[in-house]
């Protein structure tokens, strides 16, 4: 019997009875039209096994968790190098608050808050002009996943565009400080199209596989990151990765994660397992509702908590 697929099956069937299942972002159609209903939950071991439940094939937008990639590569690109322009401290403030960065000359707090991703969509671009940062950012998720389908959703990106004020703000504000070195428009583009990649559960578990496995693609054997480098983007993510719902995500699920206003959530055990789990309802500080709920009881049940010591329920 597999008691892990036991338990992301009765996940999903309690998620499936859940009233209360949150707001989709309205702020872009092609997101606004995506009904609550669903959800979907993947997760791979680092013994390959993948076990999965729900809509955990069906491709939703993942919007920030988009950032994790994006970072990794600038990390790559520049090296410790970045974090003279992005910081490493919890915001406390919503994704894409503007107030901060005034009384940090133009500095964000993090690299997973919407103005600290702009940077690093700048960053990238001092390296590549801009169709090959995109192409740069694609071909790494899709080798990370193994899979070549991943595409770019042009609905969502058009949408970004067309209603991204608040991020255009943020741009012109860091130019301002000298925090933003190319014309805005260009960082934003990369930006918004990089949160319009679309992938599923499955997809996007595989490609979060090198952040629980040191740095490695278990699948390859190839290092994309140094052991201390995967850890560090790891402790950035328990941190950072949702926002001011951070700490509460910490406290009740207590894994590294990153969120995205598609619904998504990847989350990263440690040694263990990679989890994509996808709800579009969202809470009030714009992480998914049922998603972390997923992931609560993913814990309780198997004890994988980097505060608790290690259960393994693999292999």
């Amino acid at each position: 019997m597999d008691r892990l697929q036991d338990i992301v099956a009765d996940i999903a069937a309690e998620m499936a009875d859940v009233q209360d299942r949150g707001t989709v972002a309205n702020y872009i159609p092609a997101l606004a039209n995506v009904s609550p209903k669903h959800f979907g939950m993947c997760i791979v071991g680092a013994d390959g096994s993948v076990h999965k439940a729900g809509d955990a094939e069906m491709p939703f937008s993942i919007q920030s968790i988009s950032k994790v990639f994006g970072l990794t590569i600038a990390l790559g690109t520049v090296g410790d190098a970045l974090w003279k322009r992005v910081g490493r401290e919890p915001s406390g403030s919503a994704f894409n608050s503007i107030v901060q960065l005034e009384t940090e000359h133009g500095i964000p707090r993090n690299p997973f808050i919407n103005a600290g991703a702009i940077v690093i969509s700048d960053i990238l671009l001092g390296r590549y002009e801009p169709r090959e940062a995109l192409g740069e950012i694609l071909r790494f998720v899709r080798e990370l996943a193994g899979d070549h389908s991943i595409m770019i959703d042009e609905e969502v990106a058009r949408g970004e565009a067309e209603t991204g004020f608040r991020n255009q703000a943020l741009a012109a504000y860091m130019r301002s400080f000298g925090n933003i070195h190319h014309a805005i428009e260009l960082p934003l583009g990369l930006y918004f199209h990089q949160c319009a990649l679309s992938m599923n559960c499955h997809q996007l578990a595989l490609a979060g596989r090198y952040l629980m496995s040191d740095g490695k693609n278990p699948a390859t054997g190839r290092s994309v990151v140094s052991p201390q480098r995967a850890r560090r983007i790891n402790a950035l993510m328990i941190t950072c990765g949702h926002y001011d719902g951070s700490g509460e995500f910490a406290y009740r699920v207590g894994l590294p994660g990153k969120s995205g206003v598609g619904g998504g959530i990847l989350a990263v055990a440690p040694g263990l397992a990679s989890i994509a789990v996808w709800s579009p309802g969202l809470n009030e500080r714009g992480n998914s509702q049922l998603g972390a709920m997923a992931l609560e009881r993913l814990v309780q049940r198997t004890g994988w908590s980097v505060f608790e010591p290690v259960t393994p329920l693999l292999g």
